[in-house]
């Protein structure tokens, strides 16, 4: 046992009367009573556990070893609980020594996408798109802020009054904001946007009625055709998930560079190098933005760079690579309307202090985007692609674009779904003949109006 030298186990319950720990084996919630064994018994674990030798161990020996412990604990104590409870304060004990606490078995169950902590007190998760409450919570601030600072602990980054919100990752790449006071007024706030352990494919995004079969196939020749890709939408509507996608058709023999300012993407190719901002540090030194990482990235010999969201002035350097021989690179944005995405990258520049002329701003951006993917999260939940544009050039001060596909509202059905399809416009793109010269077989059917593509 990794117990502390000459350190005894106190003992757990003292006070703890039988009558209030005789509750039915069916209730699913923790009783008052089981808390209070569970408080008892942590306190008496710290106490006794050597945390330092626990964190030489692999996780698994780790939680065995703590459940070991605790099991043990409780026996000696004879502490009066059924076989359900006794088994669900150990889980918990571990939760709490080596993993998140009451977030753990959130973040076990699959079926959950976001994790919103409003408070201690007040967790919420989202499951198929819909917000619902919980009743797991924390015991206090400071339990939430114990959480957060080993999130944040894990990735080198630090959270504290002076520096009072930050951004970083799980083990398994899900994103994690977390912000507190004196910022957060009413407490420690933390939101975790989960990502499936498990890959999404594109054969499940059009399961889901994210996309139809024409669409996908026409992802996949624009990536292999090496268009530089702009995917834009609003928050939580799927960019990051359809960068991924797009991503897995870039062939393995090309070398990728990924920036991001929390790593997120899930990029399976061989050939690859991650590159992640670093916040500043304690003195307020030490930042490396992310237009800094791709400014350095074009020394690195890359075939495609792949920037997780262009935010600011790293909008110039991406566009200036797309438009010097590192064709086939892309990025998301946050933006309503693919001409909102454009007039966003626009004020981009403006934001990097460049004092160019709007006509040469977007004569740029109107050569370096080949193709904006724009995505909806709609009321029903579901993500879907709205709509996938070409920009054509420049009609005098504006920049002309060609919408491809779109998605064609129709209603709402009893149960809330939204109704509708996947439609062509009749607009064939200008690059289908410089495609077949390449060997990508993009057919002239996908693009004609009516032509049975899939609804939802």
């Amino acid at each position: 046992m990794f117990f502390k030298k000459d350190q005894a186990s106190e003992p757990v319950t003292e006070n703890i009367q039988r009558e209030e720990v005789n509750h039915t084996a069916a209730s699913p919630s923790t009783t008052n009573s089981d808390k209070r064994i569970k408080r008892e018994l942590l306190d008496s674990l710290f106490n006794s556990l050597d945390l330092s030798l626990l964190e030489t161990l692999d996780p698994d020996q780790a939680r065995k070893q703590v459940s070991e412990t605790a099991a043990m604990l409780l026996l000696e104590q004879n502490v009066p609980l059924n076989a359900e409870s006794r088994k669900r304060i150990i889980d918990e004990i571990g939760d709490e020594i080596l993993g998140l606490g009451p977030l753990e078995p959130l973040l076990k169950d699959t079926s959950v996408s976001d994790i919103l902590v409003n408070g201690y007190d007040q967790i919420y998760v989202e499951r198929k798109g819909k917000l619902e409450a919980t009743e797991a919570q924390f015991r206090d601030d400071n339990h939430l802020l114990n959480v957060i600072d080993r999130i944040v602990s894990l990735v080198g980054r630090r959270i504290d009054e002076s520096s009072p919100m930050v951004d970083a990752r799980l083990k398994d790449g899900s994103r994690v904001n977390a912000i507190i006071p004196p910022l957060a007024i009413d407490g420690p706030s933390l939101s975790i946007r989960r990502f499936a352990v498990e890959r999404l494919q594109v054969e499940q995004l059009l399961d889901y009625g994210t996309l139809n079969q024409e669409m996908a196939h026409f992802l996949k020749a624009i990536v292999k055709g090496r268009l530089n890709i702009l995917i834009s939408g609003g928050t939580g509507s799927g960019k990051t998930t359809t960068l991924n996608i797009c991503s897995c058709f870039i062939p393995e023999t090309e070398r990728i560079i990924t920036i991001e300012d929390s790593a997120e993407l899930q990029l399976q190719q061989p050939h690859i190098v991650r590159l992640e901002t670093r916040p500043p540090n304690i003195e307020g030194r030490g930042a490396i933005t992310q237009r800094e990482l791709v400014i350095n990235s074009l020394r690195m010999r890359p075939d495609r760079i792949v920037v997780g969201e262009v935010r600011g002035g790293e909008a110039v350097d991406m566009l200036a690579a797309m438009n010097t021989g590192h064709d086939g690179s892309m990025t998301t944005i946050h933006a309503n309307t693919p001409r909102d995405a454009l007039g966003r990258i626009e004020n981009m520049f403006a934001m990097a202090g460049w004092n160019m002329p709007t006509k040469n701003v977007r004569t740029q951006i109107a050569s370096a985007i080949h193709i904006v993917i724009q995505l909806r999260r709609m009321e029903d939940g579901k993500r879907r692609i709205t709509s996938i544009v070409e920009l054509n050039g420049m009609e005098g001060d504006v920049i002309t674009m060609t919408e491809l596909f779109t998605f064609k509202r129709t209603g709402i059905d009893e149960n809330g779904n939204v109704l509708g399809n996947y439609q062509a416009t009749g607009n064939v793109p200008s690059f289908i003949e410089a495609f077949k010269h390449m060997g990508i077989d993009l057919p002239y059917s996908y693009f004609t109006p009516n032509n049975g593509l899939g609804g939802f």
